[in-house]
């Protein structure tokens, strides 16, 4: 019989022989959510200011590829448009199905509570309903119980306490003003399941960094709740593992989609093996977060693949991997103007993280490499264009600055500025960044797509505004504005992962 043999440590996601090492997906997808519909999985997660919410399907709980988004941009205050919104937007959404329906359910920290539903899940989805205008409410999660009756569990910003409101049955309108069921240590992130006559509260407690999943479990869902711990870091490496999805699956396996806050990645996602004992969860092993197991039984063996990453911007529409960095400027890109490339035209800002139409997309992993050819005979006087990591505040770029009616090549890496070259007449330059997220991240340039040359110093990559670092690409201008830049292509190497998958669309 021949051999099979576990790839390295590094690796991660499906080993391809049976076996997953977590992170099963290791990128930010913060806040998961998780459903099972028939043979299919879904899953939502948290996208604060980025444009807008992913949703991810899944055969088996380990590999995952993208397949629609919820919403498109946030009409809700207009500093969603003023760049002024980080850290806001979508906090912690609840996926569901009910009916031959899908529904969505996220809350933002000064705006209040948002509903979404379509028939699948790629979409269309429908505009977002405005379920409460309120400040302060977090994490929410809707419940239908088996006689039709509708609920509505939440925390508030701060974690805590669980409030449980009763909910019109088309899920549109909140019909009391909610009674206080828990009050925890940083509860939040609640999520309602009934099992053999019990209500099940799943939240986190503890905070991000070092907290731990409770389990509540009463036979009536405004308790009183027995409490347990089900699931903590232990002895393990896995700090603060919470928040997210208890998924039962047709075979009788039950499974728990969680978070790892994991530093400049954002926090990724794990899966954990769950058994029941006397009617209450034991997640990971003995609660204690497992590092390799078996995939789940879900009566076939699925390929590995990950979320869409590369993109040659030859479709119509932009692939579902690209984020906006807060709204959209509507007519001021295009996929059509430039056939083949990604044309980005140059709005007013002062730096990188005032530029409007930043289009933007996670890491995935902890090393891997980009690459996108810019076109920047389209500059107009002041526009600076080119390749970016979005870390918090600090600028780190790589790109084309128009100045004095020439073209140069530039660079800012943690916060510090670097001068190059005129660039000549031709008008295209490759950019390039190799990035480890534990050792050294750094840009490179070429001017015929052979030969690669380093330019600036290594990147300060770090979490910020509840986000993961993520890479961009960015036109905007300290001058005169509809100056365009055009991207053919963009090209994503992940060098930590060894079965591909799906990489580009």
């Amino acid at each position: 019989m021949e051999r099979q043999t576990i790839r390295s440590d590094g690796a991660w996601g499906d080993l391809g022989n049976g076996y997953y090492r977590n992170p099963v997906l290791n990128a930010d997808y913060s806040d998961p959510d998780v459903i099972r519909v028939g043979d299919d999985f879904y899953m939502v997660a948290s996208d604060f200011h980025y444009m807008g919410m992913q949703v991810l399907h899944s055969r088996d709980l380990v590999n995952w590829t993208l397949i629609g988004k919820v919403y498109d941009r946030l009409d809700i205050d207009p500093r969603y448009d003023a760049m002024d919104r980080y850290a806001h937007g979508s906090w912690a959404p609840a996926i569901r199905y009910r009916g031959g329906r899908f529904y969505v359910y996220f809350c933002t920290p000064e705006e209040g509570l948002y509903m979404s539903s379509a028939e699948k899940p790629e979409g269309p989805w429908t505009p977002l309903h405005e379920v409460k205008r309120t400040k302060g409410w977090e994490d929410p999660c809707p419940f239908w119980d088996e006689d039709g009756s509708a609920y509505l569990g939440h925390s508030t910003v701060g974690a805590g306490p669980i409030i449980i409101h009763r909910m019109s049955a088309d899920g549109k309108e909140l019909l009391d003003d909610g009674v206080i069921v828990y009050v925890g240590k940083i509860a939040e992130g609640t999520k309602i399941y009934k099992r053999n006559g019990y209500y099940y509260l799943v939240i986190p407690e503890g905070g991000v960094e070092i907290g731990w999943q409770t389990v509540l479990r009463s036979r009536s869902l405004y308790g009183p709740y027995e409490r347990r711990v089900t699931l903590a870091q232990g002895a393990t490496t896995v700090n603060g593992p919470h928040q997210g999805a208890l998924v039962e699956l047709a075979s009788g396996e039950t499974w728990f989609m969680h978070f790892q806050s994991a530093g400049a990645a954002g926090r990724v996602c794990h899966l954990q093996p769950v058994r029941w004992e006397d009617d209450w969860p034991v997640m990971g092993a003995n609660g204690e977060p497992v590092h390799l197991y078996a995939k789940p039984r879900v009566g076939g063996d699925y390929p590995p693949c990950l979320p869409q990453s590369s993109d040659e911007f030859d479709r119509p529409e932009l692939g579902l991997q690209w984020q906006w960095n807060h709204n959209p400027a509507d007519g001021m890109w295009s996929l059509t103007e430039r056939p083949g490339a990604l044309r980005l035209k140059a709005m007013a800002a002062p730096g990188l993280l005032q530029a409007r139409n930043t289009l933007t997309q996670k890491l995935m992993g902890t090393s891997g490499a980009y690459e996108t050819v810019l076109e920047w005979t389209g500059l107009k006087e002041g526009q600076r264009a080119g390749l970016a990591y979005l870390c918090h505040r600090e600028e780190n770029w790589i790109g084309v600055a128009k100045e004095g009616g020439r073209c140069f090549l530039r660079a800012v890496t943690a916060g510090k500025a670097y001068h190059g070259p005129e660039l000549a007449s031709e008008g295209v330059v490759w950019l390039d960044s190799s990035f480890d997220l534990a050792g050294e991240t750094r840009f490179a340039f070429s001017l015929d797509g052979r030969e690669f040359m380093r330019f600036g110093g290594a990147c300060s990559m770090a979490a910020g505004f509840w986000k993961g670092a993520r890479i961009a690409l960015f036109s905007y201008t300290l001058g005169e504005e509809g100056g365009h830049a055009d991207f053919r292509r963009f090209q994503y190497d992940r060098h930590d992962q060894g079965i591909q998958g799906a990489a580009g669309r």
